[in-house]
This record gives structure tokens, sequence and C-alpha cells, in this order.
């Protein structure tokens, strides 16, 4: 597992709560991930890591709370702000456009245009892009199909892989970025989970701060540095993965073990 590179979080979100109306979804959350860390977010359905998730991600402004990132604070009034923050979002529908070619999926929002007159007309170069979307996946350590393949002739890891891929460009800059993880090996196979978990490891490696929802417990213990743990809209235990035991993880999930966190007593 990669260390932290700093001690300033990526991402911090201090105090978080979310209401809608009566209902309270997240109560006093805080939450945080380090430059070059996998924080796994863990917790059963209705939990409340969807609407964390969507929190971070700038889709949800929280109801109260802070968001900081590499320090700064935000607020997130679409995913937009987050994106120019530095925070992406990989959901589970993967948001891929089917017909189109790979290197256009991964510059989708961020053509390249073509130089003089044609350029000034809209028309793109798909050449530049295709070179270009090749060494970024090489630094990735990417191996897919040929960059002209249309993503409806890829299987269910590939594409995934050039989802992620996609959301990595746009945060892997000079300082790095954070990006947002929604079950990334839902539905997938062994072999394109450990596909799936090998990038993720090399995202990390290169300084991406990645939050990571699961509900798979093994894919957690493989590539997370730390796990978050909620339950009924509370976090329950903040805790390094190597060393803890997969039973008490079980435990703070389902609401069998007490929270590490217990709720302050009103006086």
């Amino acid at each position: 597992m990669s260390a932290p590179t700093s001690e300033t979080p990526a991402l911090a979100l201090s105090g978080i709560e979310m209401h809608y109306g009566f209902v309270r979804a997240l109560s006093d959350i805080d939450v945080h991930v380090m430059p070059g860390e996998v924080v796994g977010l863990l917790g059963d359905n209705g939990a409340g890591k969807s609407t964390l998730l969507k929190v971070m991600s700038g889709a949800h402004r929280p109801t109260h709370g802070t968001i900081a990132v590499h320090g700064t604070q935000h607020t997130f009034h679409a995913p937009s702000d987050a994106a120019a923050a530095g925070v992406q979002m990989v959901y589970q529908d993967l948001s891929l456009v089917e017909p189109q070619d790979i290197a256009t999926n991964l510059n989708m929002g961020q053509e390249t245009l073509r130089t003089g007159p044609l350029g000034w007309l809209g028309f793109v170069d798909r050449k530049a892009m295709r070179k270009s979307s090749e060494a970024e996946l090489d630094r990735l350590g990417v191996r897919t199909a040929p960059m002209s393949r249309p993503v409806e002739m890829l299987s269910g890891g590939q594409r995934q892989v050039v989802a992620i891929a996609r959301s990595a460009i746009r945060v892997n800059g000079e300082r790095g970025g954070i990006l947002l993880l929604d079950e990334p090996t839902a539905a997938l196979g062994y072999e394109q989970t450990r596909n799936v978990e090998a990038l993720i490891r090399r995202m990390a490696d290169q300084g991406i701060a990645i939050v990571l929802v699961t509900h798979d417990l093994p894919l957690c213990y493989e590539v997370a540095d730390r796990m978050v743990i909620l339950n009924r809209g509370r976090k329950v235990a903040d805790v390094p993965v190597a060393g803890t035991d997969r039973d008490h993880v079980v435990g703070w999930i389902t609401g069998s073990r007490a929270s590490m966190f217990p709720a302050a007593t009103p006086a």
C-alpha cells in the first residue's frame, strides 16, 4: 500500500449533515482522504454511502458542514464545481457514449480541435486525440483495445477501465486530484476485477486520492489503505485496513458492533 504524500488531506469533509425534510440522511460526518491514499467507504444499504458520495461530488449540497480540497474550503453547487476543484466521480452507469471510440470517450468535453479554419468551425482532430489518449493510458499503465474501437464493442471490464481512466486523466495534474469510485467492480468477473484493482493501485501510486464505495469487502482489503464505515447515516468506524479483523468490519456494517464514535450524551 502507498503512504500518503502530504500532511494536508486532498479532500476533507467536516461536520457533514444532510437533511431531507425531517429525515436526517447524514449526521455529523467527518472524513478525509490523503494524496495517494485509497479509502474504502463501506456500509449496508441505506447507511448513507451514496448520499455522502454525492456531497463529495457536488451533486448534493450538505445541510451543514464544510468541504476542503487540499486545505482550501469550497462550496459545491454542482458537479462542475467539484470537477473544477479537482474532484471527479465515476458512477456505476459509467456515462460512456457507446457508439463512439475509446479516444473520443476519453476526451469527451475536452476535445482537441484541428488547426486553422477547420478548428474554428469546430472540427476535432481525431488523430491527435488518439495519440494523446494512448500516451495517457501508457502513463497509467492501462492496456486496453485500440483507441479507434467503439466502446460498445468492449467487455464490461474494458468499459470500466475506460471510465476510470477518463476521470484519472482529468484529475492527475501536478498536485494530483481526487477520484470517487462507485462500486467499480459490480458485475465484473474475476479477471476483470483484478484489472480494475491494479488500475486503482497504480493511480494511488501516482498521488491520486481515491474514495472507493463498495459492498465487496475482499476488494477493499485488496486495494484500500483505510476503511470508513457508515451505519444509518453516522460514521461508526475509521480504521486502517492492515490489522483490522473482518468480523469487526462486518459487525460495524450490520450494527452488531458498537461505534468507535459514540454519540454525545445530552447534558
